[in-house]
């Protein structure tokens, strides 16, 4: 009787975890990337510049609505979507469109080109810890070294079909992608100090998706340090949810 019990627990282990495996692996791309003509996301924004050459942080706040605006066959005789993207002014200011993206499903990844750079945001399959080139598609080399720093980021999947709180929002089951999270010589000691910093650099990225809505929340920071210049170059955005359909 004592063999039999722990070969039960064995059992009923594998079975659990099985059907875990079976559950992970029927979520699928347009679960988390839903498109649809006429589908909307609002965001509330905080934008983040350097100012006053690279001394002052400054933060700008407005909101921006992606609407899904129709559907067309892209030069890859793939159907794809175009988003616009309005943007207003808070708190009371008029949406007016300021720019215009393209997405693709293509059942195997989720691609959302943005100012002529491709993104591979999402991928099958979709489970923990699952990894990939995020920015494969754009040939760095061709860039300007303003941003050489898109170079060979890896996407990484995390709390996989979890509960999480975004703004008033209370979702039952969404996706994290850790794009990246990479800092060199923080945090900065300024110039007079003792050991004061000569270069420093720092480039966060990551994404929230919600199971039938699209993309939550964003954030990303890239910014560069010099002693010699001195200040920061770079910019920051935030994006959290604030109304869909």
């Amino acid at each position: 009787m004592k063999k039999i019990i722990p070969f039960v627990i064995l059992v009923l282990l594998f079975a659990a975890c099985k059907k875990e495996s079976e559950e992970l692996n029927l979520l699928s791309i347009s679960d988390y990337a839903p498109l649809k003509v006429g589908k909307f996301i609002t965001y509330s924004v905080d934008s983040l510049v350097y100012t006053n050459f690279g001394s002052v942080e400054a933060h700008r706040f407005y909101e921006v609505k992606y609407l899904t605006a129709d559907s067309l066959t892209d030069l890859l005789g793939r159907k794809a979507f175009r988003i616009v993207r309005y943007i207003r002014t808070l708190p009371n200011g008029t949406f007016a469109a300021d720019n215009t993206f393209l997405a693709v499903n293509t059942g195997t990844n989720f691609e959302f080109t943005e100012n002529n750079l491709r993104y591979l945001k999402l991928v099958q399959p979709i489970r923990n810890d699952g990894t990939w080139k995020g920015n494969s598609a754009i040939d760095v080399s061709s860039l300007g070294t303003d941003l050489q720093y898109l170079f060979d980021w890896d996407y990484t999947y995390a709390d996989v079909a979890q509960a999480k709180k975004v703004g008033t929002f209370a979702l039952s089951n969404t996706i994290t992608v850790k794009q990246i999270d990479e800092s060199v010589n923080l945090p900065v000691i300024p110039p007079g100090s003792p050991n004061s910093t000569n270069i420093a650099s720092k480039d966060f990225s990551e994404e929230i998706y919600s199971k039938g809505i699209g993309m939550v929340r964003r954030e990303f920071l890239h910014f560069e340090y010099q002693l010699a210049f001195p200040g920061y170059i770079g910019y920051g955005i935030k994006l959290i949810m604030v109304d869909h359909n």
